[in-house]
């Protein structure tokens, strides 16, 4: 089997978020190089004081963090989800990926991203493939670019999963974290009146908008550039975060200022181990938790006002 190496370099005090966001993309664990303590670390594991110079010259206000994707993982949707979480912390940061090149982005995706079939009603497809809709599913077709978001992640399918139940005539959505757009384009073409979607990364905003065109509803769908829900001051029907744990429980905060009575919130992102915390946090928030659903580790939820 052929594999893909994914590094990233981050500053020291940003290695433990850096490593949960890291740990978010594979299920089989990673691992950091980390030189800041050489010489202690040296002497008590091996007893010795004698140290490579190459060691000696590793940069020890740095962390690099090791990431392998296999061949049927899709490493290119691996490296910008990673992108993307890390930019939403604020963290700088430098990747480099061994058998995936930006530049052939696009071939990428070709390449791994095929026609998926998501809950009872939708369909995503590559806007290059063309799918035998036997079934006369909801087609959303989908050019991710350099934005994470194709329905192939449990963490985005989870969400698609709640949303068909949810979406409807007259309703309106707010994705935070929107990424390619996916999830408020997938609630106007079940049947919302209107979706709207923010993210950090300006690029991935770009590529939502250019995804609601190929979809026939840039009249219906609108995303914008900001931090979180900062330039949003209308209510919706239903609102969907699928970021990660960190950013979902900073939301619950002010999230019921964007909800209509009776809204609904879909979060999602959230790993096995931070699923519990979560849970609590959002039921300390005024939240109740109306359904949960979990997929590959991880889990999305459901949740209204109490």
């Amino acid at each position: 089997m052929n594999w893909s190496e994914i590094t990233v370099s981050v500053n020291l005090k940003d290695t433990e978020t850096a490593s949960a966001i890291a740990n978010m993309t594979v299920p089989y664990g990673i691992y950091i190089e980390d030189y800041s303590d050489l010489e202690e670390g040296a002497w008590e594991i091996a007893h010795i004081d004698i140290i490579d110079e190459e060691l000696i010259k590793k940069d020890r206000t740095k962390s690099i963090i090791h990431i392998y994707i296999s061949e049927c993982d899709n490493a290119a949707e691996a490296l910008e989800f990673l992108k993307e979480r890390l930019r939403a912390e604020k963290i700088e940061f430098e990747t480099n990926c061994v058998g995936v090149n930006d530049a052939d982005w696009n071939e990428n995706w070709k390449k791994y991203f095929k026609a998926t079939e998501i809950g009872e009603r939708l369909a995503i497809v590559p806007s290059w493939e063309k799918y035998d809709n036997k079934d006369n599913r909801t087609i959303l077709q989908i050019d991710p670019g350099a934005a994470f978001g194709t329905g192939t992640h449990a963490t985005t399918s989870l969400c698609l999963e709640l949303l068909e139940k949810l979406s409807g005539e007259g309703k309106t959505t707010l994705d935070i974290g929107c990424g390619s757009g996916i999830l408020a384009i997938a609630s106007v073409l079940l049947g919302c009146e209107k979706a709207d979607g923010v993210d950090i990364d300006a690029q991935s905003v770009k590529t939502a908008n250019e995804n609601a065109e190929i979809n026939n509803i840039g009249d219906k769908a609108n995303f914008i550039v900001g931090d979180l829900a900062d330039k949003i001051s209308d209510k919706y029907d239903i609102v969907c975060a699928n970021i990660v744990a960190d950013v979902v429980m900073r939301l619950f905060e002010n999230a019921a200022d964007y909800m209509k009575e009776d809204a609904s919130f879909i979060i999602s992102g959230i790993i096995d181990m931070r699923a519990k915390e979560v849970e609590e946090s959002a039921v300390a928030h005024g939240f109740k938790i109306v359904n949960s659903v979990t997929r590959d580790n991880w889990h999305a939820y459901l949740l209204k006002q109490s």
